[in-house]
């Protein structure tokens, strides 16, 4: 069998070291197995293939066929006036923002299209067209339709009624739809963001139209001999990014909430070791939960588990890879098997019965790695194709989600007793807690009783906690899978910094065993921990997948409202952080930050180094527009550091900086608090 495998995977001309790409022990036994078959995977290909220099610094210019135009720094650095240019004559710094905006258009299109998707699917529900969706949360229907300009309730005979739940539905999903290309006017949701901050961005003339035409702008922009002033760019940069964050990304978040359910803290596993070699084991795949879903359901009715049993199986096995897998996550408990870099491996283990990917970040080599097991890969949406003949397709259709997703489960079932390599799953896996959001943060820090942020804002004014950090993003192939990640956190919140996370971030994480409240105690300072045991959390949240980066937004702002630290997103002591990013959508997702006061450091590297001046412009002269900027820091701990030095910068803006003495209060003085 090894001898029939080897003969279809190609060898790599070099391979990589297990150990030294990984510091998950599941990762490196996979690895070694896959280079005993023969099989390739995307460690192998990274070692084997190196950057291209000039791109990795942003300037090289594809932007016509009179290109590609590169433009290296001299190898003493520039001194005076540079004097670089492309054949049209663009300088360095045009061309980097070219790239750099090219990558936002990019980010924001991949985020925003799958809100689309999602609320076309809303709107099919909305409209009684399908049977398969419902609405779950009418609580969060309500809450978000004024967003909206959506009515809630109706006058009758001067008496104000509750407005029937289907109207308002069908009025949500149409407002929310013409988001995307409404003639005029501006997005809805940016009044979510704290006054001073929509006042910035209304001054300087960025507030976003709709999101495909901010999308569109930029690729016009960037095309040969239009837009050629850096600044300018970023401009439009920013209009783009805030259709992501506050458009088509929190829409996505919000109407998957009402679709399926606002998630709340559920418990779970992480890692390769979840998968169980005598069920059917189905891997999802991807970013958009609308089919999953429907898998979800499938794998859990009683004719599918009958049916598994019939072919030999114990039961089947869901879990996930990236961000589908986030999203089924935290509603339903169903364990990831890994991050963005791990994805080949479920497949190596032999044990892998379908794998069903939808959009993004999904490998082609995939198809690849299948051929050499009895894996069948199935693809879902039309606009996500491969090119190989043994992929299966199976369009997703919403007015028929579950005839599809039951299709697709039997297909693994049928499949369950085709292995035919030795099956070898490792053993390694930790516990998790996820599913947290703006409403299930607030509920933890003050009950149904008196449920608000007050909690969280006091014991950062008191010093208990040091700030709040955003840890997100992918993997990525050019650092030690999932080092960078682990590192970081672990140096925030042994400095008392509560961190917030998405992602594959939060995948890496929960593998390491960092999403649990008992986590505290090992790993925190003694503020942090003593709050994540009053109130019963863990140190590190985990709010969803990379689309979900809303909920910090909205968190962020729902602190601001809670009084004591500011008035705006920029006066709080918080920062962000992607330590492998990888994707274009993380540049969208940095950009939305920084515009909205965050300070953003990224990892591994960032695509201006070419560019001194707008390099420069982009790490401090944007602090003076939005309060928030760009940095870049690949080593760990160094980059933990810059966000804990911003983070204290705040506290003494703020006069906070000082811890508050803590005084055991009496009745007295109590009722004294409670007249003023």
């Amino acid at each position: 069998m090894e001898e029939e495998i080897k003969t279809k995977a190609a060898k790599p001309k070099k391979v990589a070291d297990p150990a030294a790409v990984s510091i998950d022990l599941a990762t490196q036994e996979m690895l070694a197995r896959a280079q005993e078959l023969g099989v390739e995977t995307i460690f192998d290909r990274a070692a084997a293939m190196k950057p291209c220099n000039i791109g990795v610094q942003g300037t090289c210019c594809k932007n016509c066929a009179m290109g590609p135009c590169r433009l290296p720094l001299p190898k003493s650095g520039i001194e005076g006036e540079d004097t670089r240019k492309g054949l049209c004559g663009a300088t360095a710094n045009t061309i980097a923002a070219r790239n750099f905006a090219r990558m936002v258009a990019a980010g924001a299109s991949a985020h925003s299209d799958h809100g689309r998707c999602v609320a076309e699917v809303f709107l099919s529900a909305a409209r009684k067209e399908t049977d398969d969706y419902k609405i779950k949360d009418e609580h969060k229907l309500l809450s978000i339709a004024p967003h909206l300009g959506v009515a809630t309730t109706v006058e009758i005979d001067g008496q104000q009624l509750d407005r029937d739940i289907d109207e308002v539905a069908l009025e949500v999903a149409e407002k929310a739809l013409n988001e995307w290309g409404k003639p005029e006017g501006e997005l809805l949701y940016l009044k979510r963001a704290p006054q001073p901050l929509y006042e910035r961005w209304k001054k300087l003339g960025e507030l976003p139209r709709n999101i495909d035409r901010e999308v569109v702008e930029i690729m016009h922009r960037t095309h040969i001999g239009v837009d050629q002033d850096y600044k300018n760019l970023v401009k439009q940069c920013t209009r783009a990014a805030l259709a992501d964050g506050w458009g088509g990304s929190m829409l996505a978040t919000d109407l998957q909430d009402v679709l399926f359910g606002t998630p709340y803290p559920i418990q779970s596993e992480a890692n390769l070791g979840v998968m169980k070699e005598d069920h059917v084991n189905i891997i999802v795949h991807g970013h958009e939960p609308v089919l999953s879903e429907m898998i979800v359901a499938a794998v859990q009715s009683q004719e599918m588990l009958d049916y598994a049993k019939s072919k030999g199986a114990q039961g089947i096995q869901l879990a996930g890879v990236c961000c589908t897998s986030n999203e089924i996550l935290q509603r339903h408990g169903v364990p990831p098997a890994g991050t963005f870099l791990q994805q080949e491996l479920p497949i190596i283990t032999g044990a892998c019965d379908a794998m069903v990917v939808d959009i993004q970040c999904v490998f082609q080599s995939l198809a690849n790695v299948a051929k050499c097991f009895h894996t069948k890969l199935i693809t879902t949406h039309p606009i996500a194709r491969m090119e190989q003949d043994h992929v299966l397709h199976i369009e997703f259709d919403e007015h028929h989600a579950a005839e599809d997703a039951q299709r697709i489960v039997k297909i693994a079932i049928d499949n369950f007793q085709n292995r035919r390599a030795e099956v070898m799953i490792p053993k390694h896996k930790a516990t998790q807690i996820a599913g947290f959001g703006v409403e299930s943060i607030e509920y933890h820090l003050g009950g149904t009783f008196r449920g608000s942020y007050y909690t969280l804002n006091d014991n950062i004014i008191n010093g208990r906690i040091r700030g709040v950090a955003g840890v997100v993003g992918c993997n990525n192939a050019r650092t030690k899978h999932n080092e960078a990640h682990i590192t970081i956190v672990k140096e925030l919140i042994k400095n008392d910094v509560l961190v917030l996370t998405t992602g594959c971030n939060g995948i890496a994480c929960a593998m390491e065993g960092l999403l649990t409240p008992e986590t505290a105690q090992v790993f925190c300072g003694s503020g942090l921990a003593e709050v994540c045991e009053t109130v019963g959390i863990p140190p590190v949240l985990h709010l969803g997948s990379c689309v979900d980066n809303s909920r910090i937004l909205l968190a962020a702002t729902e602190v601001v409202k809670a009084g004591g630290l500011g008035n705006d997103i920029r006066d709080l002591p918080v920062a962000g952080s992607a330590p492998e990013w990888m994707s274009e959508k993380a540049i969208s997702i940095g950009h939305y930050f920084v515009a909205s006061g965050v300070y953003t450091v990224f990892g591994v590297h960032m695509p201006l180094d070419g560019a001194p001046v707008f390099r420069d412009y982009m790490y401090n002269e944007l602090e003076n527009i939005y309060g928030g900027k760009w940095d870049c820091e690949p080593d760990p701990v160094k980059h933990a550091h810059k966000m804990i030095a911003h983070i204290d910068k705040k506290r003494k803006e703020l006069g906070i900086d000082k811890a508050r003495e803590r005084v055991l209060m009496d009745m007295e003085d109590r009722q004294k608090l409670a007249a003023i």
